[in-house]
């Protein structure tokens, strides 16, 4: 098998969070004094670092600020938002079909790690993965987090990382992986087409056939 591990992206790839991280952004800004963001243009902050989001979104560039921001939002997300999330369609049987191929996976997320946890129980999607890299309480970007799984050997530096966003495969080259996009979460193909990635899915189902003609 030509990969070591699959690494997947979270939000956005596995799962819709767009509901639950609407409300949370719009709670923190709210609580805060910040005027709240529509959907439309909270989406575009699915993927990135939080800090990143909240800064942009609140006009603030004030660190401590920004960290205020951050603990306000997931203090809704501990309690409600990660349980807002939505499986996309054929995510189940995508995992099922590759855990039954013998692929090693992982999760590798911009979120904070306990809960991208809870996300992966609420849905019983812990069982497909043999380990979870998350963000740090201040932020960690996913370059660092790829090149620590690697430098600890947790994955090989043939491994895949599959999400829908830029940072995700810039992350993942900058570790020295490879990597694939999808097109069901956040990312537009021309984001994804700039990165390079060995290939993009259209669907978890193209993403599994994908992976598998790929490791032949």
């Amino acid at each position: 098998m030509s990969y070591h591990s699959l690494i997947f992206d979270l939000d956005g790839t596995l799962t819709d969070p767009l509901t639950g991280i609407t409300r949370c952004m719009n709670y923190a800004l709210s609580s805060h004094d910040h005027q709240p963001k529509s959907e439309q243009e909270i989406k575009a902050y699915i993927g990135p670092p939080l800090e990143v989001a909240l800064g942009d979104l609140s006009g603030s560039t004030d660190e401590s600020h920004i960290k205020e921001l951050v603990a306000t939002y997931r203090e809704r997300y501990g309690e409600l938002g990660y349980r807002e999330n939505v499986v996309y369609d054929g995510v189940f049987e995508l995992l099922d079909t590759l855990q039954g191929q013998g692929f090693r996976m992982g999760i590798c997320t911009s979120k904070f790690e306990k809960y991208a946890i809870k996300v992966l129980e609420e849905f019983k999607l812990d069982k497909y993965f043999t380990f979870v890299s998350g963000s740090g309480a201040y932020g960690t970007a996913k370059s660092d987090q790829l090149r620590e799984l690697v430098d600890t050997n947790i994955v090989l530096d043939s491994s895949l990382m599959i999400g829908d966003r830029y940072i995700d495969l810039s992350s993942a080259h900058q570790a020295g992986l490879r990597s694939a996009g999808v097109l069901w979460g956040y990312g537009s193909l021309e984001e994804l087409t700039a990165e390079e990635p060995v290939f993009i899915a259209e669907s978890p189902a193209h993403l599994s056939a994908s992976i598998i003609k790929n490791s032949q």
